[in-house]
């Protein structure tokens, strides 16, 4: 393992998503010697995903899509590193509308990538991928490692395979130092789109009396899930010691189907959960296979994952069984 290398300031896109968000609180906590800057669309920032930085990120108002503000943003603060995670992510609505999903993660990754080159700045950039990527696998390749086959199955991850293959292009065109993570599944309890998630909350809504049952789609595929909060010390450790032009494979070690998660979610809610499937939660194409070679990134890093799965469950449900209170009085006022 390499000397770690050491960052005065840092730029996250997408820092008022859910994982953004995230990153910047696990930077701020544990590294607060790095002055943490984000970029986010006005209309994108969730209210409260921030409130846990508030004073130790300064947020900057800028579109990927908008090349000028890129630019603005960038000459701003000229970052010694990047955390490139502003994307359209999920999965299901790709399909709706896929065609803006593809023109906002491909073009609002080239744009960013350009200011970059017209700026002449070198940042240390990690281009923050997806398992998706892979599609659906064939068992053979299992456990996947990052040369195994690219086969996209939805609009969502064509997006971020072209996202992927141009850190690839402006890494062997222009030297810019761009390293590609590609995440497998992980539990965030701030993204309600993710099964996981949408799971909890509608566990925690049926113990409060404010849901009869619990709607999901598929539950046949296979996972294997990290906590977020090693996720985003995975991040940390790629951009300290991983090398440019890579690609590397993060996740866990626990490794279910959804309806085993499901069952183990079941299990520590405080009372029974009926529960049904809603054919409008299928997806029109689904990846089932998901489960990473990791070594790679443990032998570039070290990093080894700290959480356990109850405490990643714990840790979803006490988030939103907190958070479910407020709705439930918003609801009655």
């Amino acid at each position: 393992m390499r000397t770690p290398r050491t960052f005065k300031k840092i730029l996250i896109t997408g820092i008022g998503g859910s994982g953004g968000s995230y990153l910047a609180d696990f930077i701020a906590d544990n590294h607060p010697d790095v002055k943490v800057h984000g970029l986010a669309r006005w209309h994108s920032t969730t209210q409260d995903n921030l409130k846990h930085v508030a004073g130790r990120a300064k947020v900057h108002e800028a579109d990927l899509l908008d090349l000028g503000s890129v630019l603005n943003v960038l000459r701003a603060v000229q970052p010694d590193a990047i955390f490139h995670l502003a994307a359209h992510a999920n999965v299901r609505v790709s399909f709706q509308s896929p065609a803006a999903v593809l023109n906002n993660n491909i073009i609002g990754t080239c744009n960013l990538f350009e200011a970059i080159r017209i700026l002449k700045q070198d940042p240390l950039i990690q281009l923050c991928s997806t398992s998706e990527v892979y599609g659906q696998v064939d068992p053979k390749n299992v456990p996947i490692k990052e040369d195994a086959p690219i086969q996209p199955a939805s609009p969502y991850a064509v997006s971020k395979v072209a996202q992927d293959l141009l850190g690839r292009s402006y890494f062997v065109s222009y030297k810019m130092q761009i390293i590609r993570t590609r995440m497998f599944t992980y539990l965030n309890p701030r993204r309600i789109d993710l099964f996981a998630t949408s799971f909890a909350r509608q566990v925690v809504r049926i113990e409060m009396g404010l849901q009869k049952e619990l709607v999901h789609g598929n539950l046949d595929s296979v996972r294997t899930i990290i906590d977020i909060r090693d996720a985003m010390r995975a991040y940390w450790d790629a951009l300290l010691y991983c090398e440019p032009g890579e690609a590397y494979n993060i996740g866990g070690t626990t490794t279910m189907t959804v309806g085993h998660f499901l069952e183990k979610l079941i299990s520590m809610a405080k009372g029974p959960i009926p529960h049904r499937v809603d054919p409008a939660l299928l997806r029109p194409a689904d990846v089932t296979l998901q489960i990473p070679c990791v070594e790679k990134f443990k032998q570039a890093t070290g990093w080894a994952p700290r959480y356990s799965f109850d405490d990643s469950i714990r840790h979803l449900l006490d988030h939103w069984r907190a958070r479910v209170k407020v709705e439930a009085a918003l609801e009655k006022s």
